[in-house]
C-alpha cells in the first residue's frame, strides 16, 4: 500500500512539474526556430533547422546588456532598501505592544491590495514633480514603496517567533539592543530575510507597467520593457522575444538556486507549533 502511494505521488509530482515547465520548453523550442518556420503555415512543433544563432543575434537586435544592467541595478537597489527599512520597522512592531499596533499592521496589509497599475497616473505625476523621469531612482523608490509592506509583515512574524529570553541573555552579557539585533536576532530570522529578499527581487525584476510609463530612455529601461520592442504593430519577432525572455530569467534562477533551502524554511515557518 505504501509502495503504491509513493509511486502515485511520484508520478503526480512529475506530471505537475512537467505542466509547470512546459511553457519554458515551448519558449526554448520557439527561440531555436528560424523566423520562416514560425510564420509559415503549417508549422512543425520541432524546428527543421535549429537556429542557435538567435541567442547571439538578439544582442545585436537590441541593447540587451544595457537592459539587463538596468534591471540588476534597480532590482538589487530596491531589495537592499526594502530590507534596510523593513528590518528595524518589523523588529519594533514585533517587540513593542504600542497603542494602535494592530491598526498599523492592518494598514500595512491593506496596502498590498493596491496594484501599481491602478495608481500609475498618480505615480507618474509624482515622478514628474520630482523630476525623476528616465532615472533609476524613480523605479527604485516605487519598487521599494510597493514591496516594503510585505517585507515588514513577514519579518515581524519571524521576529515575534524568536523567544525574548534569547535577547535578554544577550543583554545580560552586555550586548546593546542594536548588537543583539545584528548578532542574535537576524541570524535566527535568516529564513524570513531570505523570503523577503527573493520576493522583493522577483517583484522588482518582473514589473512592467511602471517601468514602461516612467522610463522612456533605452539607457534606463529594464529588461521587461526592452523585450517589448520585439512586439510590433504588425508582427512579433517570436524567436527573439522568447530567446530574450529565457535570458532574462537566468539571474532569478541563479538567485533562487543559491537561497532555495532558506526560502523553503521561510515559507513553511509557523506551519507547525
Amino acid at each position: 500500500m505504501k509502495s503504491f502511494r509513493k509511486t502515485t505521488l511520484t508520478i503526480s509530482a512529475w506530471i505537475v512539474g512537467l505542466l509547470f515547465i512546459s511553457p519554458y520548453i515551448e519558449m526554448l523550442i520557439t527561440s531555436l526556430k528560424p523566423k520562416s518556420e514560425i510564420t509559415n503555415i503549417p508549422t512543425t512543433y520541432l524546428p527543421k533547422k535549429w537556429e542557435f544563432a538567435n541567442f547571439i543575434n538578439i544582442w545585436k537586435q537590441i541593447p540587451l546588456a544595457t537592459f539587463l544592467k538596468s534591471s540588476i541595478i534597480v532590482s538589487l537597489s530596491a531589495t537592499v532598501l526594502v530590507i534596510l527599512i523593513a528590518v528595524p520597522a518589523a523588529y519594533y512592531v514585533a517587540r513593542n505592544n504600542f497603542r494602535g499596533r494592530n491598526a498599523f499592521m492592518f494598514l500595512v496589509l491593506i496596502t498590498q491590495m493596491f496594484s501599481p497599475t491602478a495608481l500609475v497616473i498618480g505615480i507618474f505625476r509624482e515622478i514628474v514633480s520630482f523630476k525623476l523621469v528616465n532615472t533609476y531612482q524613480a523605479l527604485i523608490l516605487v519598487y521599494t514603496a510597493f514591496n516594503l509592506a510585505f517585507a515588514t509583515w513577514i519579518l515581524s512574524s519571524f521576529f515575534a517567533s524568536i523567544p525574548m529570553e534569547i535577547e535578554e541573555a544577550a543583554w545580560i552579557d552586555g550586548a546593546s539592543r542594536v548588537k543583539t539585533l545584528r548578532k542574535v536576532v537576524l541570524p535566527l530570522a535568516l529564513p524570513g530575510l531570505v523570503t523577503a529578499t527573493i520576493f522583493t527581487f522577483i517583484a522588482a525584476w518582473n514589473e512592467f507597467v511602471i517601468a514602461f510609463t516612467v522610463e522612456g530612455s533605452p539607457t534606463h529601461q529594464p529588461i521587461t520593457v526592452g523585450l517589448d520592442s520585439f512586439i510590433g504593430q504588425y508582427q512579433v519577432q517570436w524567436e527573439y522575444l522568447f530567446a530574450g525572455s529565457l535570458i532574462a530569467i537566468i539571474p532569478v534562477v541563479i538567485l533562487f538556486a543559491f537561497i532555495e533551502k532558506w526560502l523553503v524554511t521561510g515559507l513553511t515557518a509557523g506551519s507547525v507549533k
